[in-house]
């Protein structure tokens, strides 16, 4: 496993994630404390296994104030195995994003505010959980990872802003 976090170009950054089967393998339950220790190294909010170069259906949000984030509200790491949204608010709001795999860009992306997302916890453990504001906006990120998508493909370049 690669504790590298692949940039903007690499092709397994657009391939869409595999479902995991093997929630409590050591394979799975390893790549989850990898995730959650890149996340706080690298002072980000989450992080998709792809974007270490595994193709698997895990992320790990994990909010907290940090030099990138700095209002980000506080939550313990937490992993969500082949997550996917069931519903969502209408409403849309625009914030700023940055990405790890995005270095040094940020940009205005709209994402629902309100989501209800169903996934696997790495106990094994089905959870439905409504998530909004900050913490929705982190999980729409990281289930775009999962699809392929990075979140400059959600605006056009004069969007983007150049400072992280």
């Amino acid at each position: 496993m690669s504790t590298e976090i692949l940039q903007m170009g690499n092709p397994i950054l657009r391939k869409i994630a595999t479902e995991v089967t093997a929630i409590h393998s050591a394979k799975i339950q390893t790549l989850i404390d990898e995730l959650i220790l890149i996340t706080q190294q690298s002072h980000g909010v989450g992080i998709a296994a792809p974007q270490i170069g595994i193709s698997s259906r895990v992320i790990v949000v994990a909010s907290h104030p940090n030099i990138r984030y700095p209002d980000a509200p506080f939550m313990s790491p937490m992993a969500m195995i082949n997550p996917r949204i069931i519903s969502h608010s209408q409403e849309i709001v625009i914030a700023s994003e940055g990405c790890l795999s995005v270095k040094e860009k940020r940009g205005e992306i709209p994402r629902y505010q309100n989501i209800v997302v169903e996934y696997i916890t790495r106990d094994g453990n089905v959870q439905r959980q409504e998530y909004h504001n900050f913490i929705a906006r982190i999980i729409q990120h990281e289930l775009d990872h999962l699809n392929g998508i990075l979140f400059v493909d959600h605006l056009q370049d004069e969007f983007i802003i150049n400072n992280q």
